[in-house]
């Protein structure tokens, strides 16, 4: 091959390159606002889920500090009811067997977790994974999801798989992962509705 034939080829393949990322920089300037809108709508949506009874979620991401230096909190949330705060909501990201694990942790006024919702993992499928999924229970007879189990827990309560938490069958790792980072956001957020004066 010569000279001339290789140095059309690689014009011809940076011509391909450039058109392929213009077209690409154009699809994400027309999808990113529609992203952006699903994402903030899902997590309206999620935040509805774990404080059904909550008529405003205001937006305080960076005044919640974590205190355990695994768990880290991505958003918070003061949460309002006709204008009154009644509790908090923290979307917390601690490490699991498979990854980061992103969990969104209601905390009431009065000291409890409220419910939480696992928005993210990467565990293994039939396994951790069953963390997430409310068909999966850890309490058959009382038909007892692994998230639903922190309902109303108390955050003074030690969290501990196999103790006061059920673990998940073969997933100790991601049942531990999931109990820390809803204990540090329960502390958390308990130490800050206290300092803002919330209503039990």
């Amino acid at each position: 091959m010569k000279l001339w034939d290789i140095l059309k080829l690689g014009l011809a393949l940076m011509a391909y390159a450039a058109a392929a990322c213009v077209g690409l920089a154009f699809v994400y300037a027309g999808t990113a606002k529609t992203i952006e809108q699903r994402n903030r709508a899902d997590q309206e949506a999620a935040l509805k889920e774990i404080f059904p009874g909550a008529d405003g979620f205001e937006e305080i991401t960076g005044t919640i500090e974590s205190s355990d230096p695994a768990v880290g909190f991505e958003n918070e949330w003061a949460v309002r009811r006709n204008g009154v705060l009644v509790g908090a909501a923290l979307q917390a990201v601690g490490g699991s067997y498979g990854g980061p694990i992103k969990i969104l942790v209601g905390v009431n006024a009065g000291g409890e977790i409220g419910r939480i919702k696992i928005m993210e993992h990467s565990d293994t499928p039939g396994l951790g994974a069953n963390a997430a999924d409310p068909s999966y229970y850890v309490n058959e007879e009382r038909k007892l999801s692994f998230a639903d189990q922190f309902d109303g827990k108390p955050v003074s309560d030690p969290f501990e798989p196999k103790d006061d938490v059920i673990a998940i069958s073969a997933a100790t790792i991601t049942s531990r992962a999931v109990a820390v980072a809803v204990k540090a956001a329960g502390t958390a957020a308990e130490t800050w509705l206290a300092e803002q004066g919330a209503e039990q």
